[in-house]
């Protein structure tokens, strides 16, 4: 019996409003911007698929489940812009049919520059969904499902998560399916004392959902939830669980209503849960993880990532402008903390916490995506949501904000000092 496994991501980042070299506003971000793209989204995707999914929820309790991860910095936008998003969320969770993830809060590629900062945001973020949802998150995925044999460890380390959500790829797999429970290498038992274990995503599956859906030249165009079900059918034999992750922004924003993306979600529980002769059924990665023993290791010496074809790094890392950013930005980590242990006067922590704050928005990962010069079949990803005319214009941009907050940084660390002598000459 195959065990269908939805998580779905909802992320958006903080985007930055256009800033020049001469610029010296220390409020970097485009408000107005964010709150358009907050409210769109939520009126083409979020309202309208939460609505339906707390209706599948309960019309196919207590079969259809479903699992998400949500970023801090959407969360925080929601709660800004489109609150009763967060409501419904919040119903759907309500469900008992809804499993919610970790993840670092600002979606950040901080696990590659600096471990400390990933732990703080994983804390930041499980605190924030216990806050507003009630529940503790026990599986993981990192930003993008970025993954190696290292974050395995290092998370299972944390003893708290139970797994780890990443992708399935082709030349590490080899003959093997992504349809089954694998561990990672060199782990011990998870906090419940199973073994620490990992969901693969089914890349051809969800795909076929999140990209092929609306593409007439497809052959298998238009995508009925009959089609589709006996395709996760055929799994049976060959693997215990169908693992469908995909952008939440799928339904209704990068496949608009008019392609009947909402007509195959509505149709697709019916069609597994009563396909003849085959009991399938859905799941919530933990339950996938309670029903399945790892059959096998999945051995992810270098980093993947569930991005592009190639399925590695070189979304966020691919070019110089990149890796130059995420040096610089990630350097400036250091100093910021130290400013904040040091500082004495109310106003000095105050000061030093916004320069965090802003810091902490700018290592969302999207501001190095919008600098990827790829192009060919991912080149049309890589533009959605994208507000530069180029890559060189992210960059330079995203170099400017930075090179201002390093300026507040030194500012705000020469007048500590200046402060601090007359009042360490009193007290000598």
């Amino acid at each position: 019996m195959v065990a269908v496994c939805f998580y779905f991501q909802v992320h958006q980042p903080y985007r930055l409003r256009r800033y020049s070299v001469f610029d010296t506003d220390p409020f970097y971000f485009d408000d107005r911007k964010n709150a358009e793209l907050c409210r769109r989204v939520a009126e083409r995707c979020y309202r309208p698929a939460t609505e339906l999914l707390i209706d599948l929820c309960r019309r196919h309790a207590p079969h259809f489940k479903v699992s998400f991860s949500i970023s801090g910095t959407i969360l925080d936008q929601l709660e800004s812009f489109s609150p009763d998003i967060l409501d419904l969320f919040k119903r759907l969770v309500d469900t008992g049919a809804c499993e919610l993830l970790a993840e670092p809060y600002h979606h950040s590629l901080a696990f590659l520059y600096s471990r400390d900062e990933f732990t703080r945001q994983v804390d930041l973020h499980t605190e924030r969904i216990a806050s507003l949802f009630g529940v503790q998150p026990t599986v993981f995925c990192n930003t993008e499902l970025v993954y190696n044999n290292d974050l395995a460890y290092y998370v299972a380390s944390m003893g708290r998560f139970r797994g780890i959500l990443c992708e399935g790829v082709d030349r590490i797999l080899g003959y093997r399916s992504p349809n089954h429970v694998y561990r990672p290498p060199n782990t011990d038992a998870s906090s419940n004392g199973r073994p620490f274990a990992l969901l693969l995503k089914n890349y051809r599956l969800s795909d076929d959902i999140a990209f092929r859906f609306s593409n007439r030249d497809w052959p298998h165009w238009p995508l009925t939830a009959e089609t589709f079900a006996d395709w996760i059918a055929r799994i049976d034999g060959e693997g215990e669980v169908c693992n469908l992750f995909m952008d939440y922004e799928t339904f209704g924003e990068h496949q608009n209503v008019q392609t009947g993306i909402f007509d195959f979600l509505e149709q697709l529980p019916e069609a597994v849960l009563g396909h003849n002769g085959s009991e399938m059924s859905f799941k919530t990665p933990s339950e996938c993880l309670d029903a399945h023993e790892p059959v096998d290791e999945y051995d992810v010496p270098h980093m993947i990532s569930w991005a592009d074809t190639e399925r590695d790094l070189s979304a966020w890392v691919g070019n110089a402008m990149q890796s130059n950013a995420l040096h610089e930005l990630f350097k400036l980590e250091s100093p910021i903390r130290d400013k904040l242990a040091s500082a004495m006067t109310l106003e000095e922590k105050k000061h030093a916490g916004y320069i965090l704050t802003d810091w902490r928005k700018l290592t969302s990962s999207d501001h190095v995506y919008y600098m990827c010069t790829k192009h060919y079949a991912d080149g049309v990803v890589h533009k959605y949501f994208n507000p530069y005319a180029s890559p060189y214009d992210g960059y330079i941009n995203f170099m400017n904000v930075l090179d201002n907050l390093r300026a507040r940084l030194n500012r705000s660390v020469a007048a500590a000092s200046a402060t601090s002598a007359p009042r360490a000459a009193a007290q000598s």
